[in-house]
């Protein structure tokens, strides 16, 4: 009895001895399946923070450190102010141009006035082309013309000037209401004297009006309402000099079937060049031709050269993208900006915009030649002195070379 007794003890020890065996294999498998669940969930997650992390940190270096230099525009050659100040100061010749409702006033880069001129304007507005600068006062009846020798004359209106349009040899287009008629355009020479107005009666309002290279035509955009659609017209004068002085005269009318409002003008070379809030129309075999580029939403245009550079989006909240064309109708250059573009400037060989404090230079071949970061916001900017690019900022006039 005794020995089957120990038999039996034997079987029911072997027994649990091997269960636990298979319940310790069976609990270690788990275990192993649980530890690699989690350590590939970590992973995963750990790899997405980190492309994130990448991503991000890529993009602010990119925004921040990425251009090819660092500028701290306090650092640089001008003059520091008060931003209600800069806001009054606009780059030209070798300094700076300030505008108040009192005075225009003609400033170095170290802030000493060259000559001011005394004026009483109630919402002046300065544009500046080339060597010539023109102070208006907007729904006011006065214009000042000058340049870096001092002003050539200021000119009294008998309508509400809307805006001025110089060329590059001095000549003035002035456009101003008409309470007889839908607006006029008058032309002035560098003494100002008046060599014509022409009075809207049947084109339309006059929106706005660019010259040629050689002051030789004159494009005005109008827009005609009077219909159940709208209707734009492109009027062109011949401008003429001889021994006895100017002669001014129509030249050619255009128009298109589209009802859109032509809000800027330019002459690229001899091609006429009009653009719409999203499209470009051309003046070819003596038709206005839509040309077949989709830019949504125009901001700025510019004529550098040959080419035109077009800064535009694709909607509200989109980011700024830069296109550049040349006469051919040749896409040279299309990319995204950034968020903001604060102002562009432009002389004969180069082209400059401000994007989120960076600011990029580019070539008439579409080619970006220096980016800058900057550590304050710009208002405006232009190129002085050659290729000197002057920088009036919250903080001040500052010159990068």
């Amino acid at each position: 009895m005794e020995n089957n007794n120990k038999v039996n003890d034997k079987k029911i020890k072997n027994k649990p001895s091997a269960n636990a065996k298979n319940s310790s294999g069976s609990i270690s498998q788990d275990a192993i399946r649980k530890g690699l669940t989690i350590a590939v969930t970590i992973f995963a997650t750990l790899l997405i923070v980190s492309i994130a992390l990448i991503f991000v940190v890529s993009k602010k270096i990119e925004s921040l450190s990425g251009a090819d230099t660092q500028i701290r525009l306090s650092a640089q050659g001008g003059f520091s102010c008060e931003y209600s100040e800069a806001q009054k100061l606009f780059p030209y010749g070798d300094g700076v141009i300030k505008v108040t409702s009192e005075r225009i006033a003609y400033l170095t880069l170290s802030g000493s006035e060259v000559y001011s001129h005394t004026i009483s304007y109630q919402n002046p507005q300065c544009v500046i082309y080339g060597d010539y600068v023109a102070v208006f006062d907007r729904d006011g009846y006065s214009f000042t013309v000058l340049d870096q020798e001092g002003v050539w004359y200021s000119k009294p209106m008998p309508n509400p000037v809307k805006s001025v349009q110089l060329s590059d040899s001095g000549i003035a287009a002035v456009i101003s209401g008409n309470s007889d008629a839908f607006g006029e355009v008058s032309l002035y020479d560098k003494a100002g004297n008046e060599l014509a107005v022409w009075t809207s009666y049947n084109s339309g309002f006059p929106v706005c009006c660019a010259f040629n290279s050689d002051s030789s035509l004159l494009a005005v955009s109008t827009v005609n309402t009077n219909g159940a659609v709208i209707v734009p017209y492109i009027r062109v004068f011949s401008i003429t000099q001889s021994s006895k002085g100017y002669d001014v005269a129509d030249y050619a009318v255009y128009t298109t079937e589209d009802n859109v409002i032509f809000a800027s003008v330019c002459y690229l070379g001899d091609k006429l060049c009009c653009f719409t809030s999203n499209s470009l129309y051309e003046v070819k075999d003596e038709n206005l031709s839509r040309i077949n580029f989709d830019f949504s939403a125009i901001g700025y245009v510019k004529t550098v050269g040959d080419d035109i550079f077009i800064t535009y989006s694709d909607g509200i909240n989109q980011l700024n993208k830069l296109a550049v064309i040349n006469s051919n109708d040749t896409l040279l250059y299309d990319s995204h900006m950034g968020s903001s573009i604060d102002c562009v400037a432009k002389n004969s060989d180069f082209y400059a915009i401000n994007v989120d404090r960076r600011i990029f230079i580019l070539n008439t071949a579409g080619r970006i030649t220096n980016d800058y970061s900057v550590d304050e916001d710009i208002i405006r900017m232009n190129f002085i002195s050659g290729d000197k690019l002057c920088v009036v900022s919250t903080g001040g006039v500052h010159m990068i070379n």
